[in-house]
């Protein structure tokens, strides 16, 4: 049951009158119940309503309105149940096309004659488990994407994390090899999976002064040539194998900023282990996601829309400087001076059920004391790794 008194006091918070109150509590109540409350960070008695009447009540009467519609027309909230849907349609609606296509290339056969032969059919079935799928954090959910695929899919081809031990290569060898009786199997797909990017800046990174590259793209470089080393002809991993990257969610922006990057490793990665890459998502978002561009030299926010100007206003104001010092190493390798739009000035209005992105603006989940500038409260508490 909707708390009664946590909607009084938006409408005490906001001023409302009792038709406007009326009004704004049916909404209020549809999004609690069906999207807000499930946010993982909320606890019983204390949800949507209630840590939006704190997050309301930081800002000055004059700009709650504004505050209010942010939250109202712009938010963009991928709930547990959305996201289970996307990683259900991963292997149907993205390895499955592109299996087809490749096997049917092999057999000189189009696309939708895979499934006319037995033939054809067992050679898609050969290929599928010639995949090998590689969790990169917790927000892969690999579970999740195991049990929407049982019986398509074999368990000894899905990692859950990227730090495979040899002990684990080894078995990924050997099951292979027995399942598709062949001595000579070995994974010629490689998926890397995550839940969400919105910068596609971390995946892989090259160091302005030429040192080392960074990034979970060079990770898995280094402990795939590591074991290829330690391991020879028992490596599983093909030579040239394809890498996929995909991400359960993924911005315009980023997929944009991944094309260039896997261009510029393609360059500058010697003796990468994968030969050709595809870069793929469940659900693209697109630009008009976005707050605003913002222009690095100048720090000027240009707003997506004419809307969007009184919210960067609330940005701007509304923004403790300590947020920047305390994520300023990672905020200075993406090019910031400060954190007012999110990380890489990324400015979206995103959250993820589990988390909230650092990419969006730090207004809805940045918690700080005020030390350096204005005290900030969040709507959505972000659990950040980095401190």
């Amino acid at each position: 049951m909707i708390n009664m008194l946590a909607l009084n006091l938006v409408a005490k918070v906001m001023n409302w009158d009792n038709e406007t109150a009326t009004e704004e509590y049916a909404w209020l109540r549809l999004m609690s119940s069906m999207k807000y409350d499930g946010y993982s960070d909320f606890r019983a008695g204390v949800r949507f309503l209630e840590n939006l009447v704190s997050w309301l009540r930081h800002f000055d009467p004059d700009d709650r309105q504004i505050a209010y519609e942010f939250v109202k027309t712009r938010i963009v909230y991928i709930s547990t149940l959305e996201m289970q849907r996307v990683i259900e349609t991963f292997l149907p609606e993205v390895v499955t096309p592109y299996l087809r296509r490749s096997v049917a290339a092999d057999l000189g056969i189009k696309p939708f004659e895979v499934w006319k032969t037995a033939a054809a059919a067992a050679a898609f079935r050969d290929r599928l488990r010639r995949c090998l799928f590689v969790g990169l954090s917790d927000g892969s959910r690999i579970d999740v994407m195991r049990r929407a695929n049982a019986g398509r899919m074999s368990q000894e081809q899905v990692v859950p994390m990227m730090n495979v031990d040899d002990d684990k290569w080894k078995s990924l060898a050997k099951d292979l090899k027995e399942d598709l009786n062949d001595e000579t199997a070995r994974f010629q797909d490689v998926y890397l999976i995550d839940d969400f990017t919105a910068s596609g800046t971390t995946f892989i990174r090259f160091p302005t002064d030429g040192g080392k590259p960074k990034g979970k793209l060079a990770k898995f470089e280094d402990i795939v040539q590591a074991a290829k080393e330690r391991l020879g002809e028992g490596f599983p991993l093909a030579d040239g194998y394809t890498l996929h990257i995909h991400h359960y969610v993924s911005t315009a922006q980023a997929h944009t900023a991944l094309e260039g990057r896997i261009t510029e490793a393609d360059v500058k990665l010697t003796n990468k282990s994968y030969g050709a890459s595809a870069i793929t998502e469940g659900l693209l978002l697109p630009d008009a996601i976005r707050l605003a561009t913002i222009d690095k030299a100048t720090r000027i926010a240009t707003p997506t829309s004419p809307s969007d100007r009184p919210i960067l206003d609330l940005c701007e104001r509304y923004y403790d400087h300590a947020l920047f010092k305390r994520l300023e190493k990672h905020c200075r390798e993406a090019g910031q001076t400060d954190m007012k739009y999110g990380y890489a000035d990324c400015a979206l209005p995103v959250i993820l059920e589990h988390n909230t992105p650092n990419n969006s603006v730090p207004m809805l989940w940045a918690e700080t004391d005020g030390t350096s500038g204005t005290k900030m409260h969040s709507l959505f508490f972000r659990r950040d790794r980095h401190g």
